[in-house]
This record gives structure tokens, sequence and C-alpha cells, in this order.
């Protein structure tokens, strides 16, 4: 037998699982639970949802809530990231934090009411392989700021590790993930399940059987895969790869610990799936309506509570939103779609019929409103409660983003305006962590 031939067989068949692997198991760092007997006071939100009141009462529930990591203090002769870096070492070496000793991936479920109703979002956290240009099937939908993926990847290399989960959509239409939880993961007992301070419930279990993560991953491998949330993180992940690939003496496998970032998959076909919609505040608007009149039909309706039905209805057919002021509650109606086109030069077809667009272009600018002057809020009730108590002018009711329209400007390659999504809920930091050791 040749040795040789069997060897490079066996690389040439490496690199082709790698060129359709989407996802890979992974040792995930989590909180030992006989050390943290109540998980739910060690878990948090995203970092870049928590306001700084917020950060006190999470940091006030535990020594050991996952917001000592992700949103550190600066100390005296110790910056936030080396702080961080020290914690996070401390928990592992005094095993608040420990590693699982064999590669998996986690199935994560999330029980929750949105409007009255209720949802059950199912998905899993797994590695995701990182690619370059053309061969990324990851689609990002969002902008990024400087100044926030700087400040991740700052914290993220100081400790070499993943610390919260990008969210990514993919599509499976028959449902074949999900009937594989049912079969082979539902009956198990759960790492981790705890009620958050929305009433969200979540659940964890690990799944280690080879056989069956090779199963999810001919599921999504080689599709399109979209950017939720995270997209800051995702950035980040990507510059860390460049430089650590920029640093490497010997040609790359594609297999280092630095080409996979910690993602959280769901399925962009599921009910279950919400996306909430983002409403604006401005602190000031004209109390003449008359510049609206051009292209839009105004609506007065009685009350506030009359509002999200007849809004909610419009945004089936029409461009249409709400609008809220000291002077009472309307329904903003574009008169017609070919204005649109007239007015709108930049951008795909389905970029300009975005909501967020269309409100830019034909009231913002209008009203000579910059995006610095926006508030963006997913709660209708903080929008009324501002204007009600003076502290804004007038706040602007959206409706939710379809999936399909998000996926049609991912794919097209553009990125929508700021805060035009809200994937709910958000996916927990501190259920795992991976480090790129």
């Amino acid at each position: 037998m040749d040795i040789s031939v069997s060897s490079k067989e066996n690389q040439d068949q490496t690199k082709n699982q790698l060129a359709m692997s989407s996802i890979k198991p992974f040792r995930a760092i989590r909180y030992n639970t006989e050390k943290i007997k109540d998980l739910g006071k060690v878990m948090c939100p995203p970092y870049d949802v928590i306001s700084q009141e917020e950060r006190e009462e999470f940091a006030a529930r535990s020594p050991y809530n996952f917001v000592h990591v992700i949103l550190s203090k600066d100390a005296p002769e110790e910056d936030r990231y080396k702080r961080a870096k020290r914690i996070f070492s401390e928990w592992r070496n005094g095993s608040i934090l420990i590693q699982d000793e064999k590669p998996a991936i986690y199935f994560y479920k999330q029980e929750y009411k949105s409007f009255g109703q209720k949802y059950s979002r199912l998905g899993f956290i797994s590695l995701m392989h990182l690619r370059d240009g053309e061969e990324s099937k990851v689609k990002p939908h969002e902008n990024t700021h400087a100044h926030a993926v700087e400040d991740r990847f700052k914290l993220w290399r100081s400790l070499n590790a993943n610390l919260s989960c990008i969210f990514v959509c993919y599509s499976d239409r028959q449902k074949k993930i999900e009937k594989i939880f049912t079969k082979k993961v539902l009956a198990q007992q759960p790492l981790v399940d705890i009620v958050d301070d929305d009433g969200v419930g979540h659940r964890l279990w690990r799944l280690d059987d080879m056989a069956v993560i090779d199963e999810i991953n001919a599921s999504i491998g080689g599709q399109h895969l979209f950017i939720a949330d995270g997209h800051h993180r995702y950035r980040v992940a990507q510059d860390l790869r460049r430089q650590k690939l920029a640093k490497m003496t010997q040609k790359p496998t594609g297999d280092e610990p630095f080409n996979y970032v910690m993602t959280y998959f769901t399925n962009m076909d599921s009910r279950d799936l919400q996306i909430l919609p983002m409403h604006r505040i401005v602190k000031s608007f004209p109390s003449d309506l008359g510049i609206l009149e051009e292209c839009f039909r105004i609506d007065r309706l009685p009350n506030k509570g009359e509002l999200l039905i007849p809004l909610a209805r419009a945004g089936k057919n029409e461009h249409a939103f709400g609008l809220y002021t000291k002077g009472g509650v309307r329904l903003l109606r574009l008169r017609n779609k070919l204005l649109v086109d007239k007015f709108i030069k930049e951008g795909s077809r389905e970029y300009k019929h975005l909501d967020a667009t269309i409100l830019k272009h034909f009231v913002f600018d209008k009203a000579g409103i910059k995006s610095e002057d926006i508030i963006y809020t997913k709660d209708f009730d903080e929008v009324i409660s501002m204007v009600d108590h003076g502290q804004a002018a007038a706040g602007f009711i959206m409706n939710p983003v379809p999936i399909a329209q998000l996926q049609a400007i991912a794919l097209n390659g553009e990125k929508m305006p700021p805060k035009t999504t809200y994937f709910y809920p958000k996916v927990l930091s501190g259920l795992t962590v991976y480090t790129m050791d």
C-alpha cells in the first residue's frame, strides 16, 4: 500500500469535509453546577442590550455573574480587559467554570410570550467555520460601528475566547433538526433550566453523538446562513482570524481554533422566530404635519390603544407608520409605491422598500432629523412615555421586517439602516464559552 497516496487522500478528504462543513462540536466552558446552585443568578443578556443600570443589577446578583466578564470595569492599574481576563482565569482555576470533556453541540430552547401568544424557539450552539470573501456563505444585514468592534476585539483577544454567540438563521422547512432534537435529545435532563427577568424560559442540552452531529451538519451544509444578531462579534471573529493567520509561520490547515466562532443556529422557517420592530423617537419634530401630506395619507386615531392593529393591517399591503405626538395618534400611509423609485435612487428594490428606508427619505430627511438625533427602542410603551413626559416630541411606531425581506437584502450584499431589526428573545451570555487554546 502506498502510504503517501493514502495520506494525501486523507488530507484531501479532510479539506473537502472542511469545505462542506458549517458546524463543529466543541468542548464548551460552562458554569459548574456543583459550585453554582442557581444558574439564574449568573446568566445575563448580551453585552449590547445591557444598560449601565442593568449592568449594576446583574453584578449585584452574584460575584460570578457573567456580566463581570463581558462588561468588566476599569480598575486602578488594571483596565477592564485585563480585569476580565483575571476574573475569567480565577473562575476557571477555582472550578466555577469547567470545560466539558468531549466535544458537543448544545441544543437551546427558549419559551416566551409575544403579544399574548406563546412561542418556543429551538436552536443549537456550535462552532461555525469562518471563510473569506466569496467562499463564505454567511450573510450579514447590518453595518458595524468601529468603536464596538474595537471593544469586543480587545476583550476576546485578551481572553483568547468567544464569550457570546453570534446568532444565525438557516433554512429547514422539513424541520429535520427539530425532529432530531425531539428523538435524540429532548428526553435528557437539561444542563440549564432557568427563567429570566422577562419571563423567558431557557433550557440547554448537550449532544455529543458524532453521527447525529454529522446528520445535522448535512442538513445545513452548503446553504446560506443569515446573521440575525451579533454583527460586531462576527466582525471581531474575522479580524482575530486575519490577525492570527498573518502571524503563522507555516501553512494553515483551515482547522485551527481561530478559524471557528461560537454560534447559535435557529430555523428561519419556524413561526417561533420572532422579529420585533424597532421604533424611532425624536426629540424635535414640526407640529405642523403639512410636510407629510404630500406623500402620506394621514388618519387620526382615537387613542394609542387603537394603533397597533390598523398599523399591522396596513403594513401587509402598503408602507405605513404610526405617529404619536402630544397632538394625538395618527396612522401614516404612503400614498403611492411609485414614489419610492421616484425619490429613492440608491439600493436594490428590496432595500428601497424597507419601511426604515422610506421613513428616512420621506419623513426624517424632510424634517431635517439626523441619525444621531434618533432614539431606537423595541418598547412601544417607552415611545408613549417619552412623548407624554416631554422627553421627546414624536414617536414613530414601526411594523417588523419580514424575514424574507432581510434575507433578500443580505443576499444582495446590502446592509440595512441602523437598528432595523430586533430578534427576540436574545441568546443568554454565560451558557457556553469557546476558548481558542
